[in-house]
């Protein structure tokens, strides 16, 4: 798996009841996943020689992120290296223009968009439909809010275009919520569909993910089931794919973002699904037989936990643990940062406030925000 953080350390978790032997290509030592796998190769990723020789002996390369350049994973296809997803499929991943364009051909409703080359031309683009505001996104590189801009006018809109890369403009959709429909997809084309959730952000930050969607009437989720489904079969993705969706106020589902790889709004299959995002993960990519994606409860809940002032992380785990005996912690073993994922919880249960209020009251404990 190229990339230490927490999807690698959760995936290599997945693949330890099967025996699965699992290298890893980390930045550093300290890295989220490099601290439990054996096997960790140190070095950059971005390095085609590096690529190639971690991927000697390996049965096939996977990921945790999507910044692999693409040029190197076709130079490892041709190295009779497999990989999953292919770069004919993960460039939809890494380029939002891309992306659209793909998603436009094969008939999946998005966003209206077009790449635009500069302020001038953004207010032109503005204009063409509902006026300001508008969302611009550098094609490449962002995640979790960054590289993500919502401008007023054209002098707003000017900080994009200063990465020096092509910036996509799209209109800011009236939504009611976010949802995320994932999916995972193996060689021979089995595939199998998870719920469709809500996620609920925070500063462009996935906060609280719940399974399933609240109140989403059945004909969308399928809707929203099967887009997902034909985006993996068309785009040959292998492996997991997440699907950010926003529902619109006028009854539409429409496609924000594409993710491929185990994502955060599927985390809560860790407790929450008979077969975990993960495991299915590692199944596909080694064209093992699916498993089932169904929930094990009515109700689940992830919520994530940032960094903030930690109390002593021994006392929290003893307060959370006495207070709920179903709670599920999982901790990333990652430096505490402002604002950064250092973990999550996963609650489940008959009744949806009450697993609520349990994931939000641990999540919020072992932050620190609250202290009883």
């Amino acid at each position: 798996m190229v990339g230490g953080g927490q999807l690698a350390r959760m995936t290599h978790e997945a693949g330890i009841p099967l025996g699965i032997r699992f290298k890893l290509l980390s930045d550093t030592p300290q890295d989220s996943a490099a601290q439990v796998v054996s096997d960790v190769v140190i070095g950059d990723y971005r390095d085609l020689e590096t690529l190639r020789a971690f991927a000697r002996g390996c049965d096939v390369i996977t990921f945790d992120h999507e910044h692999v350049p693409t040029e190197h994973l076709r130079a490892l296809e041709a190295d009779g290296i497999p990989v999953r997803p292919g770069p004919d499929a993960l460039v939809h991943a890494q380029d939002k223009g891309v992306m659209r364009a793909r998603l436009d051909a094969i008939g999946i409703p998005c966003p209206r968009h077009r790449i635009v080359s500069d302020p001038e031309d953004v207010v032109r683009f503005a204009a063409e439909g509902d006026g300001f505001p508008v969302v611009l996104k550098t094609v490449r590189g962002g995640y979790d809010g960054k590289g993500v801009w919502v401008v007023d006018s054209a002098e707003e809109a000017a900080e994009p275009f200063r990465a020096g890369v092509p910036v996509l403009a799209e209109e800011k959709v009236d939504y009611v919520r976010e949802l995320a429909a994932n999916v995972v997809r193996s060689p021979h084309g089995q595939a199998v569909a998870y719920p469709v959730v809500e996620s609920q952000q925070v500063d462009g930050v996935c906060d609280t993910v719940i399974a399933p969607a609240p109140d989403l009437e059945e004909d969308l989720a399928l809707r929203a089931e099967e887009m997902a489904l034909t985006i993996a079969k068309e785009l040959g993705v292998v492996g997991h794919l997440a699907v950010e969706l926003f529902q619109t106020r006028d009854g539409r589902i429409l496609v924000n973002e594409l993710a491929m790889r185990p994502h955060n709004s599927g985390h809560w299959t860790m407790d929450g699904a008979v077969t975990s995002q993960f495991a299915n993960h590692v199944r596909a990519v080694l064209d093992l037989p699916l498993g089932d994606p169904r929930p094990r409860a009515p109700w689940t809940v992830m919520v994530n936990v940032l960094g903030g002032d930690f109390p002593d992380m021994y006392s929290a785990y003893l307060h959370c643990m006495a207070r709920d005996p179903k709670l599920k912690i999982h901790m990333y073993g990652k430096d505490v940062k402002p604002g950064r994922k250092v973990g999550h919880v996963n609650t489940y249960g008959d009744d949806l406030d009450e697993v609520l209020e349990r994931a939000r009251h641990a999540a919020g404990y072992l932050r620190g925000t609250i202290t009883e």
